[in-house]
């Protein structure tokens, strides 16, 4: 489960030819590029004031992300060729004018759309920018065209669970509850009796993968819980050090709110801050508190959509975009029908739409990692990306993930393969990685 790369090439920039105005690629380190901020403090101060008009005609329709000059039907006005844009007379008039008002207005126009989000700040103590005004937070997924997704009324719950089991926590016992039927088999819990049924279970693995029939078997709760209500639940070692999919219950488990077994659904709790990087990396995130090792962050969140829209996203615009793709493919090969292909899965697009997660930078070294959490173990199409601390991390250190998802290798491994493909001719139009990493394998993208 890793983000989607494109293969259009990041290094040209304002190079077509069809009129379309492309913003240059400011954020070639990032993911996030920043509004761009002219520095006030080059213009020439002993310049005489400027006599000519600063602001000039034109009409402009954003469409797709991109920016398209559109012919005015007013015979006054001047036509301009669009692909040599800014001429010299823009530029002088740009470098005489003060931007301190636009950059501020800018600024102020970011922390009204953040009003929106609780428990979630931005800062910038590196320049005057502010993160792009063309993005709308939002709470949950929003379905596209064509995408479909079950009521939270039709999911199926646990029945036998109640939420007075065991430690008063809910669900207990791990062969009766109905939402861990596919969740992975607890090894260390198998009964001899159980011996025949396991080895029939791993048979049905090589076909069916993780929707294997696991019926009767002794499963593997997702989270543990602290007795001390001010420690938070934090993810299982077996889940944390793996990719099995994690089974939350739902709405319709008889085990109620207080189950153990609900965590993501109940949302972030953790106070996180947006702020400018100042290693050249655009936006990042931190957390204001203290993070334990398996404690739960967010949730990565935006546009659900077809493949076929997504491919027509891609091919209309700018050449970075396709970093905040992610393909709902995590269930690809197990589903009985065989209707999950690559080609008909679902695409979350978080670069128009989203949640503070969006922000978050890569490294080859993470201190997060993303996970695939479900409430309906039957939806094997939408399901929840979430971030869950990989070790303890201070307040205030910025929170990176992989955005290629690989796992861990030896550093003389990674650092001779850096070696080598710095050396190979056909990588050097490939994005750098900026990570800073001791295992960074020197390119965004493989």
């Amino acid at each position: 489960m890793s983000l989607r790369s494109s293969a259009i090439d990041t290094t040209t920039a304002l190079k077509n030819t069809s009129g379309v105005l492309t913003l240059r690629d400011s954020g070639y380190l990032s993911r996030e590029p920043s509004v761009i901020s002219i520095d006030s403090s080059s213009a020439a101060s002993e310049a005489a004031p400027i006599q000519t008009p600063t602001v000039y005609n034109g009409i402009l329709q954003r469409k797709e992300g991109s920016i398209v000059a559109k012919k005015s039907r007013d015979p006054a006005v001047q036509l301009t060729d669009a692909r040599t844009l800014p001429n010299q007379a823009m530029l002088s008039d740009a470098a005489r004018a003060s931007v301190t008002a636009a950059e501020y207005a800018i600024q102020a126009a970011f922390q009204a759309k953040l009003q929106s989000v609780k428990n979630v700040e931005w800062e910038n103590h590196v320049d005057n920018t502010a993160p792009s005004l063309n993005f709308t937070f939002v709470s949950d997924f929003v379905l596209g065209e064509g995408v479909y997704r079950p009521e939270a009324d039709a999911h199926v719950g646990c029945e036998t669970c109640r939420p007075n089991m065991g430690q008063n926590i809910g669900c207990e016992y791990p062969r009766l509850c109905a939402c861990l039927e596919y969740a992975a088999v607890d090894e260390n819990r198998l009964q001899p009796g159980d011996q025949a049924r396991y080895v029939q279970y791993q048979k049905d693995q090589e076909d069916d993968g993780y929707l294997a029939d696991s019926h009767g078997l002794p499963k593997r709760f997702p989270y543990q819980r602290s007795k001390d209500p001010q420690v938070p639940s934090t993810l299982m070692k077996f889940y944390l050090e793996s990719r099995y999919p994690i089974y939350e219950c739902n709405l319709n488990c008889n085990c109620g709110p207080i189950c153990k077994s609900r965590v993501v659904q109940k949302g972030r709790r953790v106070p996180l801050v947006i702020f400018k990087t100042a290693n050249e990396r655009g936006w990042g995130v931190y957390c204001k508190e203290q993070l334990v090792k398996g404690e739960f962050i967010d949730t990565y969140i935006g546009e659900v959509l077809t493949n076929e829209a997504t491919g027509r996203r891609e091919m209309l615009s700018a050449e970075d975009r396709a970093s905040y793709l992610y393909s709902l493919d995590k269930f690809i090969g197990d589903d009985p029908d065989n209707d999950l292909t690559n080609e008909t899965c679902y695409v979350v697009d978080g670069q128009y739409m989203g949640g503070p997660t969006r922000f978050i930078n890569h490294s080859c070294e993470p201190n997060c990692r993303q996970y695939t959490v479900s409430y309906n173990k039957h939806d094997l199409r939408i399901y929840d990306l979430a971030f869950f601390a990989v070790e303890d991390i201070p307040p205030r250190t910025e929170l990176t993930f992989d955005y290629m998802d690989k796992d861990e290798e030896e550093e003389e491994i990674v650092r001779k393969k850096r070696e080598k493909d710095a050396a190979d001719p056909k990588n050097h139009d490939k994005r750098p990685c900026n990570c800073g990493a001791r295992k960074c394998r020197g390119y965004l993208w493989e």
